[in-house]
């Protein structure tokens, strides 16, 4: 029986249009730290803030939509998510720009778990990693759509510029409310019922290896714009580039679903996360062109691993798809938030390429975590039912 992705687009779609503003936050921390004169710990802790109030929510939200199949409109998340970051430009109080951002995260919070919590009940475990990826990619392009509207409209027009960004959101939010229906009158399965307890312990091992993880990934992307710079590439070009990165990572997930279907999430993961180390070292110390085509390819191999492991909570805990889903891109997206203002930290104390050195230190602590998930070795059930017996 084929899966019927159509739905599961739509709600990509919808994906991509929420998490357009998630990335202008690194997008514009160069000119803050020039302009209002943040130090690099200041201007971290404006994505940690964003990360942690999404990471404090969006559990709670999942948990909704399981036992109470409450959700937020899409349409108030665009608007929330637009309205309060394309403000940002217009604040040079720096308690009133972390209130507008956490704000914002609430409307990036109340989408995630019951989008992905319906794709999963819409999803079988046979097509679940190349079915997970298919949504997540809407998300990835929105990321990466979302550094080059930053880039453009503050490098045309400075900071206040960013203000321009609410219309695309406010329209959109509004094509949503017409066509969509109300989030009371969507329906989705009922969850399996679950007689044994709930694999707390993968649960939790999940998480906190998705958290190492998401400190690569939203270090990287927070400050590469800013070491571009330092090399001499302009604000926007720099921001074209990290969206490159980024749009590699579209791809990437795809193929990294597709391959965790055949060859084992586990296996998966746990081979691009090694092999995401080597090219982001290869960025921080090389120089020119292969510096840059090895960030293409640390994008593209790192966040192939990220849809891989939500499919993989999804089958850990099948009655629980809203609460894992927010778990992982929750709490394990705030935990990665922190790192974030660590490595900036560093950086304060060092230099930034130095800083930056902490995210494959992130990586190489995730790799362990992700091995003691107590979750099935594809290529070991395979081997074990083709011997004989």
């Amino acid at each position: 029986m084929t899966v019927d992705t159509k739905p599961v687009w739509g709600l990509s779609a919808a994906h991509l249009v929420t998490d357009l503003y998630s990335p202008v936050l690194p997008a514009i921390l160069p000119l803050l730290i020039a302009e209002q004169g943040y130090s690099f710990l200041l201007a971290g802790l404006i994505v940690t803030v964003y990360n942690l109030t999404s990471s404090l929510v969006q559990p709670l939200v999942g948990w909704l939509f399981d036992t109470r199949g409450i959700a937020v409109h899409i349409s108030v998340s665009v608007a929330l998510s637009a309205t309060f970051i394309s403000v940002i430009g217009l604040l040079d109080n720096y308690s009133l720009v972390l209130i507008s951002v956490a704000i914002a995260a609430l409307g990036h919070a109340f989408f995630h778990p019951s989008a992905l919590g319906t794709v999963s009940r819409l999803t079988r475990d046979a097509s679940r990693g190349r079915i997970t990826s298919y949504f997540v990619i809407g998300g990835n392009l929105g990321y990466a759509i979302g550094p080059i509207c930053a880039g453009v409209v503050v490098g045309l027009m400075g900071l206040p510029g960013l203000v321009v960004l609410v219309i695309p959101g406010i329209a959109m939010a509004a094509v949503l409310r017409r066509i969509l229906p109300a989030p009371e009158r969507l329906k989705t399965p009922a969850a399996p019922p679950r007689t044994e307890r709930p694999a707390y312990r993968a649960i939790v091992l999940l998480v906190a290896a998705s958290g190492l993880r998401a400190w690569a990934i939203f270090g990287s992307v927070a400050y590469l714009p800013t070491i571009l710079t330092l090399r001499g590439i302009d604000l926007v070009t720099a921001n074209l580039l990290v969206s490159g990165m980024l749009l590699a990572g579209v791809v990437g997930q795809v193929v990294g679903g597709a391959l965790s279907d055949r060859y084992g999430r586990k296996e998966y993961t746990i081979i691009g996360l090694v092999a995401a180390i080597p090219p982001f070292v290869i960025f921080l110390t090389a120089g020119g062109i292969v510096s840059l085509v090895a960030m293409i390819v640390f994008g593209f191999i790192l966040w192939s691993t990220f849809a891989v492991t939500v499919a993989m909570a999804h089958e850990i805990a099948p009655g629980n798809v809203g609460l894992v889903s927010g778990l992982m891109l929750g709490l394990a997206v705030g935990v990665g938030g922190m790192g974030v203002a660590a490595t900036g930290w560093i950086a304060d104390l060092t230099s930034l390429s130095l800083g930056l050195m902490t995210i494959p230190f992130a990586i190489v602590l995730a790799v362990p975590l992700f091995l003691a998930v107590p979750y099935p070795w594809k290529s070991l059930v395979r081997s074990r039912l083709s011997s004989p017996g």
